[in-house]
């Protein structure tokens, strides 16, 4: 009788165990609002990097005679961006894969991706914005080395090329499932994609460019420098925590790794300068706040609190030598030093990325610390890859350029300064 009535209960609750393993797919399939309203708010933080915060930061670097023109670069940059991944950008970096090299064109305009397509647990729309920013900015930061020398007709041609030809590609082969990505290459937030690319793309192109009339870096205003380090700190929440795509740990790893390699990186490079030069300058300190950023971008959500500390420790005294020493060493006219800490950091960290990835921190990445030496090996392989080809394509795109059009404004209106000659402004009109 026993055996009846629990068979009989058996077949009675079947129904119901089937409704709730049906309920619980689809929940997985379904959006979950607070993983899209975290990455909604690092959108938001990571478009903040770009305008206003580099804007601020690259404008109060130069001289007074080239702060809109500085300026303008990163704003024209981030409205070319935004138009063109959504024409192409988004579906060449992150459709089906052809040959591990880049994406298909299926998903152009956003062809497909409908309001409710989603990309894990956020609407897939919402991740299309996210990486939009990420290419913005890259683009941006090559500026700050072409500063004060370079038309802003060739800047705006260049932006456009470089995105579609240089970023895009070597975004879809690390997050977009291409070959670096089944390599296992670890790029959690952009070291690779976009700190290595836009250092490398910085260096071929100032070379190719050439120096300056006056190549001194005189700040104009070291207060818009220290609120567009600030802004950009801000903004770094969203650009490395928001790369979790979810409201989770691993998130809060990497939010407190990013602030705290920032700092540690700020006080090693203000300690270095102040016992060699005996001043610890202000411009010193922001500077390392940057490099501690772009050196823990890679490693966020994949090293423990120690790893953090060192990296930023590590970045803060080499990209210190490398803007004062090195460069005035080879002789190149970087301006902003975007190779001497975005890129230099950004090899680093990925580097070390393959040392201190904790697998308890985050399961996909496993170092050499813990135990997998070849995760090195596949770093160096990824950094490797990404300065040879964008190296290359650089090269090829200001060879390009130049069959259309003068890359460097004329002598006359560099001494005058590009605000007046190229834009007819001034931004301080005292």
């Amino acid at each position: 009788m026993i055996k009846k009535s629990v068979f009989s209960i058996t077949l009675l609750s079947l129904p119901f165990v089937s409704s709730l393993n049906a309920f619980a797919e689809q929940s997985q399939s379904q959006i979950d609002k607070g993983d899209t309203a975290w990455m909604i708010v690092s959108t938001a933080l990571v478009m903040l990097m770009t305008v206003p915060g580099l804007a601020l930061f690259y404008g109060g670097l130069v001289k007074k005679k080239d702060v809109l023109n500085t300026i303008a670069m990163s704003f024209v940059s981030y409205c070319i961006v935004s138009f063109l991944w959504i024409v192409y950008g988004y579906s060449l970096s992150f459709s089906d894969d052809i040959g591990g090299i880049i994406g298909y064109l299926d998903k152009a305009f956003l062809k497909g991706v409908k309001i409710e397509s989603l990309q894990g647990t956020i609407p897939e729309v919402l991740f299309s914005m996210f990486q939009l920013t990420f290419a913005a900015i890259t683009v941006a930061l090559v500026s700050g080395a072409y500063i004060e020398r370079i038309r802003f007709s060739a800047w705006i041609l260049f932006s456009i090329l470089w995105m579609s030809f240089v970023y895009v590609p070597v975004a879809h082969w690390v997050w977009g499932g291409g070959f670096l990505a089944k390599m296992g290459a670890l790029d959690f937030a952009g070291g690779t994609v976009v700190h290595v690319n836009a250092g490398i793309a910085a260096l071929v192109g100032v070379l190719m460019l050439g120096k300056r009339k006056n190549t001194m870096l005189i700040p104009n205003n070291l207060t818009l420098v220290s609120i567009g380090t600030a802004l950009l700190w801000f903004g770094w929440f969203g650009f490395n925590a928001g790369s979790a795509a979810s409201s989770n740990a691993v998130a809060a790893q990497a939010f407190i790794n990013t602030n705290t390699a920032a700092a540690v990186a700020a006080l090693a490079w203000m300690l270095t300068e102040w016992i060699i030069t005996k001043k610890p300058t202000v411009l010193g300190i922001a500077s390392g706040i940057i490099a501690g950023l772009v050196a823990i971008t890679p490693a966020a959500g994949f090293v423990n609190i120690t790893g953090s500390v060192i990296i930023g420790a590590i970045a803060g005294v080499i990209c210190y030598f490398s803007v004062t020493a090195m460069k005035p060493k080879l002789g190149y006219d970087d301006a902003l030093d975007v190779f001497g800490i975005h890129g230099l950091a950004g090899i680093m960290g990925a580097i070390l990325t393959g040392v201190f990835a904790d697998p308890s921190v985050n399961e996909a990445g496993k170092g050499l610390l813990y135990g997998n030496a070849k995760q090195v090996l596949i770093q160096l392989a990824a950094v490797g890859v990404t300065m040879l080809y964008t190296a290359i394509m650089t090269c090829v795109i200001f060879l390009i350029i130049r069959l259309f059009m003068k890359i460097r404004v004329h002598e006359e209106d560099e001494i005058i300064g590009l605000d007046s000659s190229a834009h007819g402004e001034k931004a301080y009109n005292l």
